[in-house]
This record gives C-alpha cells, structure tokens and sequence, in this order.
C-alpha cells in the first residue's frame, strides 16, 4: 500500500530555514500532483505549495517568496524549502499527493503524518 512520509520539521528561529521532505513509498505507479498543506493551531488547514509532475508550482500569498518547494520524480520524493521563516508559519505540515496505485488504476489522494514547524520569536 501506498505512504507518505514527512521528515525536516523542528524549532527554529524566526528568519531561519528548513527543509521538508516527502517520501512516497509502496505501490507506486504514477504521481500527479504534489502537495503541501499546513495547520496551524486554531485554524484550518490551508495549501501551503503546489508542484505538478513536470514542475509547476504554485504557492500560498501568506509564504510567495520565501518557501520552495521542488520534486525528484526518480525519487518519488517531494521537497519544501521554508526559509525567512516567522512564527505565524507554526504549523504540522502534511504533504499530499494524487497517486495511482497500479497501472490502470485510478487517482487517489494520500497523506502523510504529518511533521511539526515550530517558529520562535
């Protein structure tokens, strides 16, 4: 079966930088899009950033220009880059993808666990 798994988070300080990562593992035939979804406490989950299987991308106002997030097909692994970060980027980040299981098969939507950004002031 298909699983997602977040690594990277931790605390930092505001203006710091850190590096997210996504592995997708199992069965595995083809992975369409790529996302990454944050929720911080006392709020809904919102799209973070966004990456097609040929590298469009696409982010949230609230983090254009200071996140990145980037994809190694080979490697069925995805990437965010959180750099100047801010406390108000304290969140569990989840990444997302659309994922076909098998040849044939339809898209599905995993998640993964989850990995926890906190930001000090």
């Amino acid at each position: 079966q298909v699983q997602l798994v977040e690594s990277g988070g931790g605390l930092v300080q505001a203006g710091g930088s850190l590096t997210l990562s996504c592995a997708a593992s199992g069965s595995i035939f083809s992975i369409n899009t790529t996302d990454w979804y944050r929720r911080a406490p006392g709020k809904q989950r919102e799209l973070v950033a966004h990456i097609t299987s040929t590298g469009s991308t696409k982010y949230a106002d609230s983090v254009k220009g200071r996140f990145t997030i980037s994809r190694d097909n080979a490697k069925n692994t995805v990437y965010l880059y959180l750099n100047s970060l801010k406390p108000e980027d304290t969140a569990v980040y989840y990444c997302n993808a659309e994922i076909s299981p098998g040849s044939g098969s339809h898209l599905y939507s995993y998640w993964g666990q989850g990995t926890q950004v906190t930001v000090s002031s």
